[in-house]
């Protein structure tokens, strides 16, 4: 990956009028179009069941659409789920040494790049331990660079800090904008937290509740960095939830 010194125009992922259902159930997802910009930062927030992570489904071609298209110029991307799903027998290392090899890294370097990557994350001291002895946000931090393993210019994070505390969150919603800043990726964020939406994107996207529709987009142009409790960004916080309220009112959501 490049660190990126101005903002592209160049599309890093195109949804055109993308629906999903399962089965003979009502849609989930309908008429979604969004682009994403090469090295833009954008959360999707909605209530609970809304089609926010299926939506993130499509875009990892872990399920196809029911109608539209999905584009990703780069032909792939990352995803990191809500909890780490690190495999337990193997180190921090290990677990990232195995996206590498999964990417086709040859052996020889597989070693070198895995620390690279831990060390970028600021986890290179704890590279030799397994999942048990790593705290919750350490966990979180494995999977990161696993996902970075992948070789991918978009990342997609499932709600991955939504299980841990309020100051673990805090932390790494510093480091992943820092690794963000650093490296130039692509990020669609899914959360159902409407401030920590505002505290890290660069555009915050609100779905409707089922189906799923984009019932209003906002651009956020608080300077970074940012914190939890900023006066812009709890301004921000209350208008967005607002809009989130009428959502969950109009569709009978809790």
């Amino acid at each position: 990956m490049t660190v990126t010194t101005a903002k592209s125009t160049r599309q890093a992922v195109t949804l055109h009028g993308v629906g999903k259902v399962f089965d003979s159930g009502p849609p989930v997802l309908e008429d979604i179009s969004l682009s994403v910009r090469a090295g833009e930062f954008v959360c999707l927030l909605g209530a609970s069941g809304c089609g926010k992570s299926t939506l993130l489904n499509l875009i990892a071609g872990l399920d196809t659409p029911t109608a539209g298209q999905v584009e990703l110029p780069g032909g792939h991307a990352a995803l990191m789920f809500q909890e780490s799903a690190l495999f337990p027998w193997l180190s921090a290392t290990r677990n990232v040494e195995l996206a590498l090899r999964l990417r086709g890294v040859p052996r020889k370097e597989r070693q070198a790049e895995a620390r690279r990557l831990l060390s970028l994350v600021r986890l290179e001291q704890a590279r030799n331990k397994r999942a048990h002895e790593l705290s919750g946000g350490m966990r979180q931090r494995v999977a990161l660079a696993r996902a970075l393993a992948q070789g991918s210019e978009v990342l997609l994070m499932d709600e991955p800090f939504a299980a841990l505390d309020a100051i673990t969150r805090d932390v790494l919603h510093e480091e992943l904008i820092r690794l963000w800043e650093a490296t130039g990726f692509s990020t669609v964020f899914v959360t159902h937290n409407v401030r920590e939406a505002v505290r890290l994107a660069e555009r915050v996207v609100l779905l409707t509740s089922l189906p799923g529709r984009i019932a209003r987009e906002w651009t956020v142009d608080i300077p970074h960095p940012r914190r939890i409790e900023d006066a812009a960004v709890a301004r921000l916080s209350v208008e967005i939830t607002e809009h989130l309220r009428e959502e969950i009112r109009r569709h009978g959501q809790t």
